[in-house]
């Protein structure tokens, strides 16, 4: 029989307002025209930064760029069981993108995600025996999950909690909370924490929160270690039958929405960034030769004068200042100083990098 799952939290008002945050991003960036090809490369870009941050929490010590490396089949000496943990996440990931078509989620998928990541081509069974998370430093055990017998109980009343929940909480809630509950159980020996993590991915992007599928959370994690450690380890939670499993969970969910958060408003800038630099090219693309000339001198100078533009085009001073007057109406150039004597101009906004 599943052991019913009934995790203890608060939905905060800061909470709601992050979850807004989120979804208007989410729509803002569905309706963004990317080409395919364009897609395909950030897609690719970030597999490759979740894969790398995934396992650098564990302990993995390639670089980024060896882990591109690796991807393209080079090895790199002395290092193979980082190279094989990395190419065995990068294959889970192959598998959420084909899992992201379904609409629910089961312990075999879960099972399959974690054999794929420890390199093995066959779902994992649960532990058979007790496990406990050690600190890597002293030694000293940190965590002492439920015992082996109630492993399998426990997972399948996660994800029966996870496929009701998805039809009444928010996803990206239900996500903090499988993420949370898969490594209070910590149902293998190794690999925990990058199935949760990956547990998460698939989570969100079989409910639409895939962003387009670029985007990641595993490097604010990263960047944010220690709380991503503190906000999991809540309250005097040494032993999941004294304390762990009714531990109050809300600063874990608002930590994990807040890296959801970080993590869509960066792919919202870049995206944008991306969208306004192929704007100001078609702009610039449409300018005539001598104002294309003319944007030399604003590298130079926020500002510029009719002396400025007579010597670059040596023109007479009445000359300029009539072109210039021209490049006001055209829009190229607004004025910044209407002085009669010193009047100067500054580019148009859009023009501007």
């Amino acid at each position: 029989m599943p052991i019913t799952f009934h995790p203890n939290y608060q939905i905060t008002q800061s909470l709601l307002e992050k979850l807004y945050q989120i979804d208007q991003i989410k729509e803002q960036v569905k309706g963004m025209p990317l080409t395919s090809k364009v897609l395909a490369g950030l897609k690719e870009t970030s597999r490759i930064v979740t894969t790398h941050y995934s396992t650098v929490i564990e302990g993995n010590r390639l670089t980024e760029r060896e882990v591109r490396e690796v991807l393209k089949g080079q090895a790199i000496q002395g290092r193979e069981r980082d190279e094989k943990e990395v190419k065995g996440y990068f294959r889970a990931l192959d598998e959420v993108a084909v899992l992201a078509n379904k609409h629910t989620v089961t312990e075999t998928n879960i099972q399959t995600l974690h054999g794929l990541i420890i390199g093995n081509n066959t779902p994992t069974p649960y532990r058979m025996e007790q496990n406990s998370v050690v600190d890597s430093q002293t030694g000293i055990i940190i965590y002492m999950p439920p015992e082996a017998k109630d492993v399998g109980p426990l997972m399948t009343g996660m994800v029966e909690w996870i496929n009701e929940s998805t039809h009444t909480l928010p996803i990206p809630v239900v996500a903090a909370i499988a993420h949370y509950q898969f490594v209070t159980i910590h149902p293998y020996y190794d690999g925990n924490g990058r199935t949760a993590r990956i547990l998460t991915t698939l989570l969100l992007h079989q409910s639409g929160y895939d962003l387009k599928g670029i985007y990641n959370l595993e490097e604010y994690y990263y960047q944010h270690i220690q709380d991503y450690y503190n906000a999991l380890a809540v309250g005097p939670s040494h032993n999941y039958y004294m304390g762990r499993a009714e531990a109050d969970i809300t600063g874990w969910i608002e930590f994990f929405v807040s890296g959801m958060l970080y993590s869509f408003q960066s792919v919202q800038k870049h995206l944008q960034l991306q969208s306004a630099e192929k704007d100001q090219s078609k702009t610039i693309n449409a300018l005539d030769g001598r104002q294309k000339q003319a944007l030399a001198l604003f590298e130079k100078n926020e500002f510029i004068t009719a002396k400025e533009v007579e010597e670059l085009f040596h023109f007479a001073g009445r000359t300029a200042r009539q072109l210039l007057q021209k490049w006001v109406r055209q829009g190229f150039v607004v004025i910044a100083d209407p002085s009669k004597k010193a009047r100067k101009y500054k580019l148009n906004n859009s023009l501007k990098k």
